[in-house]
């Protein structure tokens, strides 16, 4: 079987994608994109990643780019990620996984880089931020609820694609943009923050914070990273 190669960059969305593909135990070379010389946008990695984003998957079935696909393709090609395709669950499965791509993963996106969508002005901003942090709470209070549901695609006993996908977002709420967090405190979230906590004692987890330079508790009690290779901003 050929080898996977994730294009990555340290506490990037890559780090999903990592926490999946260790969940499978799957071989996989893991290749930098440089964001310090913007490597993403430049024409090697566009032949890669289109849109210039990170990460890209390459598979023996052709490279997949965004987060969701690429989780997607892993659970149905490798299983126990999510339901599988003829599981009653599925539907659900889908709907929140793509609610935390198009929605969660979005508003943070907002909340991390505003001049992408509006510009310099530091008022607007601040503007768009409040309203981006408004929804990231909401999402926060659906997805709470939805933990306590006792579904076994989400807060289970098995790690899923949304556990791995929310927690690590946890750990952008806490940490970006570096100085303005007050907005977030996971004990807000009890279930949420015990679904992270249970997760950061797993060996992919483990695997993750040595590969990307992170501190133990990664999700629960985030700390800038210190990466061996590459930069996460």
């Amino acid at each position: 079987m050929e080898t996977l190669r994730l294009h990555y960059a340290p506490d990037n969305a890559s780090g999903i994608i990592r926490l999946a593909l260790e969940e499978r135990g799957l071989s996989y070379d893991a290749v930098l994109v440089d964001r310090a010389s913007k490597a993403q946008q430049s024409a090697a990695y566009r032949a890669i990643n289109p849109a210039g984003l990170i990460p890209a998957l390459e598979t023996p079935q052709g490279t997949i780019f965004e987060t969701a696909a690429i989780l997607l393709w892993l659970a149905d090609t490798y299983g126990k990620l999510g339901p599988a395709p003829d599981d009653a669950d599925r539907p659900q499965f889908l709907s929140w996984l793509f609610y935390l791509s198009n929605t969660t993963h979005a508003d943070l996106r907002l909340n991390f880089y505003p001049d992408q969508y509006i510009g310099p002005s530091t008022t607007d901003h601040a503007t768009l931020r409040k309203g981006a942090r408004a929804r990231l709470i909401r999402s926060l209070d659906l997805l709470e609820d939805l933990a306590l549901q006792n579904k076994p695609w989400f807060n289970g006993q098995n790690p899923s694609a949304l556990d791995l996908y929310v927690c690590m977002m946890l750990r952008w709420m806490a940490l970006y943009p570096q100085g303005d967090t007050d907005w977030f405190s996971l004990t807000n979230w009890p279930t949420l923050q015990s679904l992270a906590a249970r997760l950061e004692s797993r060996p992919s987890v483990l695997a993750l914070c040595k590969a990307e330079g992170m501190a133990p508790n990664p999700f629960t009690t985030p700390k800038s990273p210190n990466p061996p290779e590459g930069v996460a901003l």
